[in-house]
C-alpha cells in the first residue's frame, strides 16, 4: 500500500526544492494537498511522477515542478484574488487556495469541473470555487484578479484575459516558442500597460482554445 504522505514529501524534496522553488508557503501547500485525489483511481499510483498525467483526451494534470515554478513566479500573497484557467480536476486550485484569499478555477470541461467540485468539497477548500465556461474569455464576474494562471501552453493570451488583471497584477503561463515552450510572466502596471518577462524553458501540453488562428494566405 502506498504511503502518499511520504511520496508527497519525496516529490517536494526531489522535484520542487531542486529547481529553486523556495517559497515555504508554496512548499507546505504542495506537501499537504493530496494530489492523488485529483486523478482517476487507476492513476493514483503515478500521481506524483515528474511528468504531466493524461486525464482525458488532450487534457493533463500539470507536472508538479512546472506548476510550482509558475505559482512561485506569480508571487501570490495572502490577500490576493487568483484565477486559474484550465484547472481540470482542481489540484492547482487546492494548492493556490492555501496561498491566496480567494481562487476561481475555470475550465471548459463540465465533467472535470464536477470532479473538481466534489474533491474540493471533500477537502473542505472553502476559499476556492470552480466554474465551467469559455476559457478564452476568462471569468469577468469575479475580476479583477491579482494573479491569473493559465495552466496549459498558449500560442497567444487573449486581451479579454489580460484586461481582468488588477493594476500590479501578474499573469503566468507557458507560451509556445519553438518546439517546447517558455514560461512567462505578464504584468499590468497602474496605467494598464503590459510588460512581459521570459522565465524558463518548460513543456506543457497545449490548451487547444489558446491556439493561434492559422493565417490565410493566397
Amino acid at each position: 500500500m502506498i504511503e502518499f504522505a511520504e511520496v508527497r514529501q519525496t516529490m517536494v524534496e526531489n522535484q520542487i526544492r531542486s529547481v529553486k522553488v523556495d517559497n515555504e508557503d508554496l512548499i507546505e501547500a504542495l506537501r499537504e494537498v493530496p494530489r492523488e485525489l485529483f486523478v482517476p483511481e487507476h492513476l493514483r499510483s503515478v500521481a506524483y511522477v515528474d511528468e504531466d498525467i493524461r486525464l482525458d483526451g488532450s487534457r493533463y494534470l500539470t507536472e508538479p515542478m512546472v506548476l510550482a515554478r509558475l505559482l512561485q513566479a506569480g508571487d501570490i500573497g495572502p490577500d490576493d484574488a487568483v484565477l486559474v484557467i484550465g484547472c481540470t480536476t482542481g489540484y492547482s486550485v487546492a494548492v493556490t487556495a492555501r496561498l491566496a484569499a480567494a481562487v476561481v478555477g475555470l475550465d471548459g470541461d463540465a465533467d472535470m469541473i464536477a470532479r473538481a467540485e466534489a474533491t474540493l468539497a471533500h477537502l473542505e477548500v472553502y476559499n476556492g470555487v470552480v466554474v465551467c465556461g469559455d476559457m478564452r474569455r476568462g471569468w469577468p464576474k469575479q475580476a479583477p484578479y491579482d494573479v491569473i494562471v493559465i495552466e496549459g501552453r498558449c500560442d497567444e493570451v487573449p486581451r479579454a484575459i489580460t484586461e481582468q488583471l488588477s493594476p500590479g497584477g501578474r499573469l503566468v503561463t507557458v507560451c509556445s516558442e519553438a518546439a517546447v515552450g517558455r514560461a512567462v510572466v505578464i504584468r499590468r502596471d497602474g496605467t494598464g500597460n503590459l510588460s512581459r518577462r521570459s522565465l524558463f524553458d518548460a513543456f506543457l501540453p497545449p490548451l487547444d482554445c489558446f491556439r493561434r488562428e492559422p493565417e490565410f494566405r493566397l
